[in-house]
């Protein structure tokens, strides 16, 4: 994101106003841009670190390693391909795996415009049709979603009731069904006791009569009018064609469903959520899927995280499934404002801005209130993931993706993970124990240009796939696909790299990197060609990848590693955040490819937080409460944070270390790091 946004580019940019390979290099120069203030912090910050031996992740050599370690994992059947809902990030252009959803500060409360909208019964059982328009009313705090609702989900042992009143908006008499423990959420008890007949629109107090009771077992197959009907669902079979389906908008089970919150009715969109997806599944209902003008099923929003376009979708799809009418009003509308090009200023976020203008959300609510649609509209503060890179919201999105099988080694690692000495103990057996045992499949995918490439190759059916575990296998694959005229040579040989010789000078005249390694084309057992697979790897993956491919495993340095004399580590260091990020990568792949443990102690530091509860980094400028808002400072030379300001005591800077002060909460917030928001400080760089 600092790349795109130093080059004033989107990612949608790469590969039309700059090359991949142009891009790429911008990136290799940017990783090491800040070396010598990285080296002086380190110093100062009292970190024992080998800085002229250091390990470079982007290095042909360390990506080769983690070439290897995928290839161990795909050998297990621990590597594979999945279409599932999955945690998205418009705002960096890519898919994030569970651990890093949860590294600290990602979830935090948001003030959202929610809904609980109505409804309409098609076939109401008699009681619940004697008093005014039958309806249920399910809530969401994101009404963005309601145009791809198919399917109320109820829990089929809750006690639900049937209620006799009136919208309180358009003054309209309504029959509405919710569940029972949740009647006083929704209804004023005040207003129990007051006659239906005496109100009167704008009335303060609605009345309300509760006119039956029902299981949710009893609801399961009811049917409703479709909320939005912008779009028709449809069923897509295996080879991409596609009918209008009829078995949506219906009353499902699911045991999840409960009464903490909301209505005890949940609204679906099996596109936007894994429990509303899984519960479709299972009742046989469908997504409301959009065709693109590629035969390609998406949901209703775009990667970037708006409405599709009408242009942009398949003209049959359209002419029978679009109310064009009601839907081009809100074609190319951002789910989100986060996401709005126009809240990106010179490549800063304005987020009161965006803030402060309405929302998809508010524009949904306001037609839904206009429609007799809108049970209830409401500001409400609840927890949202946001994240880790762009600080902005994600979204729960479709997508393909290459995940490993952590799930399948799950009891493994915590077996090894009750033989590391944890200091604190608490931090081992609750944070990191409590993790590994809800443990979930890691996404291994990522939709970028710069990191580590997939080193998987498949014939275009996914009949036939082969993952690569190094160069020199590379290279007598690219022999075989020269031989089969799929490729007219091989660059490799071309340069004169030389397939076992791991010096740096050979190593150098190849680049492992998109665009160089997409260009390879690969021959299957059966003659077919095979393309990579175009996603990156997780850069969590590369971080856990450290104790082996900072030394070339296997390739090299093989005996010091297996003989034990370095590896597993004695001790390692971090903050406890890292439970979610280094210490569970570095664990997971230990277990996962070599059977132990990749630490036998850990130093579980704890984190200085500022008054949001947002981590401080080491580059960090903060705020504090009245004075000294400038808390970088530039001195003999170097940027670097001046930590008197932070903590208000005189240190000595070579001191300075941010574990061992704790932040004094309410003090200082972080606004910005000095390599991105240089802005903020009054020193010209």
């Amino acid at each position: 994101m600092i790349v795109e946004k130093a080059l004033g580019i989107t990612k949608e940019d790469i590969g039309k106003k700059i090359s991949v390979a142009d891009y790429n290099a911008a990136c290799r120069k940017d990783v090491m841009k800040y070396t010598k203030e990285w080296e002086d912090l380190t110093h100062q910050m009292g970190y024992w670190v080998d800085m002229k031996h250091p390990y470079i992740t982007y290095d042909n050599r360390y990506i080769e390693t983690l070439w290897w370690l995928l290839k161990q994992l795909h050998k297990k059947g621990l590597l594979y391909k999945g279409y599932t809902i999955q945690p998205y990030s418009p705002a960096a252009g890519t898919g994030l795996s569970s651990h890093e959803l949860n590294q600290p500060g990602c979830y935090r409360d948001v003030k959202d415009t929610t809904a609980v909208a109505q409804f309409k019964m098609k076939n109401p059982k008699p009681e619940m049709a004697e008093w005014g328009t039958p309806y249920f009313i399910a809530w969401t705090t994101t009404p963005w979603t309601l145009p791809s609702n198919t399917a109320l989900c109820v829990g089929p042992k809750i006690d639900y009731v049937a209620v006799q009143t009136y919208n309180a908006y358009t003054g309209e008499p309504i029959t509405v069904v919710l569940a029972k423990a949740l009647l006083n959420t929704h209804f004023n008890p005040k207003a129990a006791d007051l006659k239906l007949e005496d109100y009167k629109a704008g009335d303060k107090l609605v009345p309300f009569k509760v006119i039956a009771e029902y299981k949710g077992a009893d609801l399961i197959g009811m049917e409703y009018e479709q909320l939005i009907p912008w779009v028709k669902p449809v069923e897509v079979s295996e080879d991409g064609s596609w009918k209008v389906s009829d078995k949506g908008f219906r009353v499902i089970p699911g045991d999840y469903v409960t009464t903490e919150d909301g209505t005890g009715i949940v609204h679906i969109a099996p596109t936007f959520g894994a429990d509303d997806a899984n519960v479709a599944r299972a009742a046989g209902i469908p997504s409301l899927f959009m065709i693109s003008k590629k035969g390609e099923t998406r949901p209703m929003v775009d990667l970037t995280g708006k409405f599709y376009v009408l242009d942009e979708l398949d003209e049959n799809f359209v002419k029978e499934c679009v109310d064009v009418d009601k839907y081009k009003e809100y074609q190319g509308a951002w789910v989100k404002n986060a996401y709005d090009p126009q809240f990106m200023v010179d490549g800063k976020y304005d987020e009161k801005a965006a803030q402060a203008a309405e929302s998809l959300d508010v524009a949904l609510c306001m037609m839904m209130k206009a429609n007799n649609q809108a049970f209830k509209i409401e500001k409400h503060v609840h927890n949202y993931p946001h994240c880790w890179r762009t600080d902005k919201p994600v979204l729960y999105y479709p997508l393909d993706s290459w995940f490993i099988r952590s799930t399948a080694c799950k009891e493994r690692m915590m077996e090894l993970n009750k033989t590391i000495n944890w200091k604190p103990e608490s931090t081992g057996t609750g944070r990191f124990g409590k993790w590994l045992e809800n443990l979930n499949d890691w996404n291994l995918s990522r939709s970028r240009y710069w990191g580590t490439p997939l080193p998987i190759w498949r014939t275009e059916d996914g009949t036939s796939e082969i993952c690569i575990e190094s160069v020199e296998e590379l290279y007598n694959e690219i022999e075989k696909s020269v031989a089969a005229g799929f490729m007219k040579s091989n660059p490799y040989k071309d340069k004169g790299f030389v397939p076992g010789e791991y010096t740096e000078e050979n190593y150098d005249k190849i680049d492992l990197h998109r665009p160089y390694v997409d260009d390879v084309i690969l021959v299957s057992e059966d003659g077919q060609p095979m393309k990579r697979e175009s996603d990156l790897i997780d850069v969590w993956f590369d971080s856990g990848a450290m104790p082996y491919a900072q030394i070339h495993y296997p390739f090299e340095n093989k005996d010091i590693l297996d003989n034990r004399e370095v590896y597993p580590a004695d001790f390692i260091a971090e903050g406890v955040d890292q439970t979610r990020g280094w210490f569970f990568t570095l664990h997971a792949i230990a277990t996962m490819v070599f059977d132990s443990v990749s630490y036998k102690a850990v130093i579980s530091n704890g984190l200085v937080l500022d008054k949001n509860g947002n981590k401080i980094w080491e580059n960090d400028i903060c705020n504090r409460k009245e004075k000294y808002p400038e808390i970088v400072t530039y001195n003999k030379g170097d940027w670097q944070l001046d930590y008197s300001y932070v903590f208000g005591k005189e240190m000595h800077t070579d001191a300075c270390n941010l574990g061992f002060y704790v932040c004094e909460r309410n003090c200082v917030e972080v606004i910005g790091n000095i390599f991105d928001n240089a802005d903020l400080l009054e020193v010209e760089r």
